[in-house]
């Protein structure tokens, strides 16, 4: 059997391994680039072709390419050679230029940049600023949301959440409870224009609202399956009768751990003596501010997308009958939600969002 040609080894002299390093670090710098630099560090590590591969996410092929021309050409084989065509317009300064502008500037008259105004700022034509956003990902004019939690105890409320959603104890069940509050019963002011070919379906901005309701649901992580009340306030009260509800549900040889939020009526004195007297229940809090790891919000979501948004209800009842409606169709057939992320993942990825904020005290 034929074997294969033997990788050639990869030695670095001390700035040139500086050099690569910059490169992997640089925000500024072309991702082909920075990957390119990343596999030949690993290479001078030992590392061999296929880890690479998995590590940078191209194939093993290509990273012997990249090694062979690294070993001829040194730090001239990151760039691509050029290729056939019309020259270039605009040099590698000009563009590193206009990045770092576009990363570390706010023009004058707006409070972010628009490919128009780049353009007027930089002389680059508004298509080529265009190009080069693509390229390097960059999305001026989008903005989302984010906050980080100020719980003193947050890695360990983490720890211990995630603990249960990817080893469960034997013997018990684990139940993510919360409420969605403030589920309005809503009606367009006009009937809707159903969906034909050529044509999304169309409905009225406008609409009456008929009252709301608010759902109490316990996902069980395990099966899938949810154990969901209506109830027209939350409160203490409520929640307690919920809380009846469950141990009602629940075969009473299991033990029970109820991952909750710092919600105050999940916190009452009420709430306290119900679990006291009942210690099969075990209670784990979310960090504040941190509802995305309670399990259950996934489920509100996806009720959300796909019964309420565009449902139409003229009151109260029919809301309520197709929240129900909804409940008992995802216990028919329940899916559990998988978690994947590991508690060390998700604080890695925590602390690079950390690194990246001045002056917050994060």
């Amino acid at each position: 059997m034929q074997k294969g040609f033997a990788a050639p080894n990869v030695t670095l002299t001390g700035d040139e391994r500086e050099e690569l390093a910059r490169c992997t670090r640089r925000s500024t710098t072309a991702r082909l680039v920075a990957l390119r630099a990343k596999a030949i560090l690993l290479a001078a590590d030992g590392v061999n072709n296929m880890a690479i591969a998995d590590e940078v996410g191209v194939g093993r092929i290509t990273v012997g390419k990249w090694r062979k021309r690294f070993v001829e050409k040194r730090l001239e084989a990151l760039y691509d050679e050029p290729r056939p065509g019309a020259p270039r317009k605009y040099g590698d300064d000009a563009i590193e230029a206009l990045i770092v502008k576009t990363l570390e500037s706010k023009p004058r008259k707006a409070t972010h940049w628009s490919a128009p105004l780049m353009a007027e700022e930089s002389g680059v034509s508004k298509t080529q600023v265009q190009r080069i956003w693509k390229a390097f990902g960059l999305k001026p004019h989008l903005a989302d949301t984010f906050k980080l939690s100020k719980d003193p105890q947050f890695v360990a409320k983490v720890r211990d959440v995630v603990g249960l959603y990817m080893d469960p104890p034997d013997r018990a069940m684990v139940l993510c409870v919360d409420e969605k509050t403030q589920i309005q019963a809503l009606d367009r002011t006009q009937p809707l224009l159903p969906m034909r070919p050529g044509q999304v379906e169309r409905r009225t901005h406008d609409y009456a609202r008929h009252g709301t309701t608010s759902l109490f649901a316990a996902l069980d992580v395990k099966t899938g399956k949810v154990i969901g009340r209506c109830q027209t306030r939350q409160r203490a009260k409520e929640f307690l009768r919920f809380l009846d509800a469950i141990d009602e549900s629940v075969p009473k040889d299991l033990d029970v751990h109820l991952v909750l939020d710092n919600s105050s009526t999940h916190k009452t004195d009420a709430v306290k003596k119900w679990l006291l007297r009942r210690p099969r229940y075990h209670v784990h809090f979310t960090p504040t501010s941190s509802s995305w790891l309670n399990l259950v919000e996934r489920f509100f979501s996806a009720l959300t997308v796909q019964q309420l948004r565009r449902g139409v209800h003229r009151s109260t009842k029919a809301l309520v009958a197709a929240i129900e409606s909804y409940l008992a169709a995802t216990n028919d057939d329940p899916k559990p939600f998988v978690w994947t992320k590991s508690a060390d993942e998700i604080l890695k990825s925590l602390g690079g969002y950390c690194a990246r904020i001045s002056g917050q005290g994060h």
